[in-house]
């Protein structure tokens, strides 16, 4: 063996010992995250879910989930294939009905964030909602889809349009697309 080869030999072996020393003062042993990942895990988890809303004594509103999870230091619950249901007058007849593969309700504001298979049924205003997504704000009472996401209305008319970027006012009874969108309006003489 040759002093060059000798010295590269030595070389060698000095980096091959010394590098798993630098891996090793170089690595960090924050656990950190595994704490914050903590705080995601659900306070409450329930199966099969039947919730009913009563307010003097006549029931508002009812859902269905598949699995539903609270999350109390974020106030929020999370709701699998949910179904649901907002009744008229003295919980009688079903004024709203709906479902979606995945939602997400805020508690103290009761905003809703509902996404897979969105289907919204209108029962007073003989209209049927189906996207994708769908945002409901309940302090402005108003519901959009983003600019993105393709709606689809139907009404039991004939009257049909898609669209992107829905946007609907629920006190001003308006809604529109901020995208593109077509389709056919067929006008009711019954219609106000």
């Amino acid at each position: 063996m040759s002093k060059r080869d000798v010295r590269n030999w030595a070389i060698c072996a000095l980096i091959s010992s010394a590098l798993p020393l630098c891996l090793f003062v170089g690595c960090s042993f924050d656990y950190g995250e595994t704490a914050s990942l903590e705080n995601e895990m659900p306070d409450l988890v329930m199966l099969n879910v039947e919730y009913v809303r009563v307010k003097s004594s006549d029931p508002i509103a009812r859902f269905e989930a598949e699995r539903a999870e609270r999350y109390e230091r974020q106030r929020i619950m999370k709701l699998e294939n949910l179904s649901f249901e907002q009744y008229g007058e003295r919980g009688t007849e079903t004024n709203v009905a709906g479902k979606a593969g995945f939602a997400s309700v805020e508690i103290e504001s009761g905003n809703i964030f509902m996404e897979n298979g969105v289907n919204i049924e209108v029962e007073s205003e003989d209209i049927i909602i189906e996207t994708s997504k769908l945002d409901w704000i309940d302090e402005k009472r108003t519901m959009s889809s983003g600019e993105e996401s393709e709606v689809y209305i139907y009404r039991q008319n004939g009257t049909s349009f898609n669209g992107t970027g829905l946007q609907i006012n629920a006190r001003s009874r308006t809604w529109e697309f901020t995208g593109s969108a077509s389709g056919t309006y067929i006008h009711d003489e019954e219609d106000e």
